[in-house]
């Protein structure tokens, strides 16, 4: 053992005398340079279709296209504005932006996830290009915002609503905002419809122009593709490959670099002579080291992880800021299965509701599903996330304050003393379903909350819901229609049945469509679903008493002060809350459907099949007594 030790500490020494590789960047690869449209010599390691096959690298593939040359990514299609051989980048524009035509605007959205999701592969952000590179947001605002940075888009973008390039759901305020935003630089009236980027350094961002911004579009961003010389590299360590000023590829290091890391590493060879002397114990000892560090730095990776995978970053605390911003933890609003939430006030006088994980998982994954999903959209029917902190142990989450609480309260109340009117009760349907709808289909990935629920509704000051807790949500691409999961997620009573019998349908969206459901119907009974303590047989299981008052022609809740416009709403929301929560997932409704059937009238609504409490049953004809047996075998 001494031995192969010895013979090791030698190897390394020897191992760091030996020369590094260098290969000049721009040799080495006979074949005739390719032209199209504007960019001419296109050499290694780009392509065009028409090149030799020998000729180039596959993944750096492009096409000639009425004299553009054209790069069809992952995240779309781009126009080839420049290839620079010297400092290894390539300048794209979107497709869709025409140079002098101010309607024309991007038709992909592009931030810097889709550098971390792998959409832009094999080509990459440089630490230059990074902090070179700005984001551009287009905003769709339901009332007008007077800000520093919002650029109104009039008359360029009036004319996009017409064509091909863009189509927001309702027609408001177009704005463009430049730079990186964090979630609450937002007006809460403004929602996200597309992102863009530019490397364009451009004017002074205080007296810039729609047309300005647009000019830069049009010049378009800059990737890095230097790594596609590190391919020799591959034996050295980590894939070490440096490229100096000289355009020249080091697999390793520079000779200078060398010469000091040889001493270093010479160094710690004797070093690792001594270690013998120490035997096994040190070793151990400097393992468990190693694997207490590694699990101490678990949070720098959250962080890392935040930053790479967020578009708008939410503000970064300190434990000491939320210590003081919740006056030492005074307040506390309420409690979970999370840990606690206090009330604060932040530095600008805004009041904040802050979220302690106390009780979160042990890798964090709760937290980085928070963050991960609110913390990279906005929407007037999500919560907004402020900030967090993520110290060690100490993870906090900082939201918007809803002095009104939770949905639960008002609906569960046993007095009957903080009931909502069942117009403002049909508004708060119809905004969470909007909410819901915008994560399934208003953002760059598929967003699936699995926790839809009373207690996870909160209320703003004028009782406009938010959608909150996204411990458990999942980030999936827009084209993905089923989903993986290992297990059951939610709240019992909220979760989908295909979550529990795979035999009836795949995972999906519609997961969440049936939570709402259940969600509605609550809110209609102002009661919990199952009530095994009900003063009617029939009334246990409360969908089953809802489709009976439906079918029977009867006023589904009974309420002496309704008017007929109330009943009218109470029963399109009976409806549409069958719709959505029956046994197979085909058969739901999506988010869109659902809440064009809650905005449309009564008359259009066809009335369900009776939904089912197990995948085995069978609709028929079925008494009372049957449905009230079915209902109690639910609570054992």
């Amino acid at each position: 053992m001494l031995a192969a030790r010895l013979l090791f500490a030698v190897t390394a020494v020897v191992f760091l005398a030996l020369p590094r590789e260098t290969c000049n960047a721009k040799g080495n690869h006979h074949c005739s340079p390719s032209s199209c449209g504007s960019i001419q010599n296109i050499s290694y390691p780009f392509r065009l279709n028409s090149d030799p096959h020998n000729c180039g690298v596959p993944r750096y593939n492009s096409s000639c296209q009425n004299n553009l040359t054209v790069l069809n990514l992952k995240s779309g299609k781009y126009y080839v504005q420049a290839i620079n051989y010297n400092n290894y980048t390539i300048r794209l524009v979107d497709a869709g932006v025409q140079k002098g035509n101010c309607s024309s605007i991007p038709q992909y959205s592009l931030s810097y996830y889709n550098f971390t999701s792998g959409d832009i592969a094999p080509y990459s952000l440089s630490s230059w290009t990074y902090n070179r590179s700005k984001n551009i947001l287009f905003l769709n605002c339901s009332k007008p915002v007077n800000a520093h940075l919002y650029l109104h888009s009039s008359p360029c973008l009036d004319d996009a609503f017409s064509s091909n390039f863009w189509v927001p759901e309702s027609k408001g305020y177009l704005y463009v905002k430049i730079g990186r935003t964090k979630a609450s630089d937002l007006s809460d009236s403004c929602r996200i419809e597309l992102m863009a980027m530019t490397s364009l350094l451009g004017k002074d961002e205080k007296n810039i122009t729609f047309l300005d911004i647009h000019d830069e579009l049009a010049y378009g961003f800059e990737l890095s593709w230097s790594q596609v010389y590190c391919g020799d590299c591959r034996w050295w360590p980590r894939n070490l490959c440096i490229i100096d000023e000289a355009n020249h590829v080091y697999c390793g290091w520079t000779p200078l670099v060398g010469t000091l890391v040889g001493m270093v590493i010479g160094t710690i060879a004797y070093l690792h002579l001594v270690a013998i002397i120490c035997g096994t114990p040190c070793v151990t000892l400097f393992v468990v080291h190693k694997w207490r560090r590694r699990h101490l730095s678990m949070y720098d990776t959250v962080e890392e992880f935040l930053q790479s995978h967020n578009n708008l970053m939410p503000v970064r605390y300190s434990y000491s800021d939320v210590k003081k911003m919740t006056d030492g933890f005074r307040v506390k609003l309420g409690e979970g299965g999370y840990g606690y939430v206090y009330k604060g006030k932040l530095r600008s006088g805004r009041i904040a509701a802050i979220k302690m994980l106390s009780k979160s998982k042990a890798d964090g994954q709760d937290f980085i599903n928070e963050v991960a999903t609110i913390g990279r959209i906005h929407h007037v029917n999500v919560v907004q996330l402020i900030g967090f902190c993520a110290k060690g142990s100490k993870r906090a989450l900082v939201y918007d304050f809803m002095p009104n609480g939770s949905l639960d309260k008002y609906i569960f109340s046993p007095e009957r003393c903080t009931t909502l009117s069942w117009k403002k009760t049909y508004e708060i349907a119809v905004g969470v379903a909007h909410g819901i709808e915008y994560l399934h289909r208003g953002c760059d990935m598929q967003i699936l909350h699995f926790d839809i629920k009373p207690h996870n509704i909160l209320l703003d000051e004028n009782f406009i819901p938010k959608i909150s807790d996204f411990g458990l949500a999942k980030l999936y691409a827009v084209d993905d229609s089923i989903v993986s999961l290992t297990a059951a997620r939610g709240t019992m009573g909220y979760i989908a049945p295909e979550l529990f019998y795979k035999n009836i349908g795949g995972v999906s969206y519609k997961a969440d469509v049936y939570s709402f459901g259940m969600l509605l119907l609550e809110m209609i009974g102002r009661r919990k679903n199952l009530d095994p303590l009900a003063e009617h047989s029939s009334e246990i299981y409360f969908p089953f008493y809802v489709y009976g008052q439906i079918i029977e022609g009867n006023n589904v809740n009974e309420v002496g002060d309704a008017t007929e416009e109330d009943k009218e709403m109470i029963k399109k929301m009976s409806i549409v809350a069958l719709w959505c929560i029956q046994m197979k997932p085909s058969d739901r409704p999506s988010m869109s459907k659902v809440v064009e059937m809650l905005e449309g009238g009564l008359e259009s609504l066809q009335v369900p099949p009776k939904p089912l409490l197990y995948p085995e049953e069978r609709v028929g004809d079925q008494t009372n007594e049957t449905e009230s047996s079915s209902a109690l075998s639910l609570v054992g």
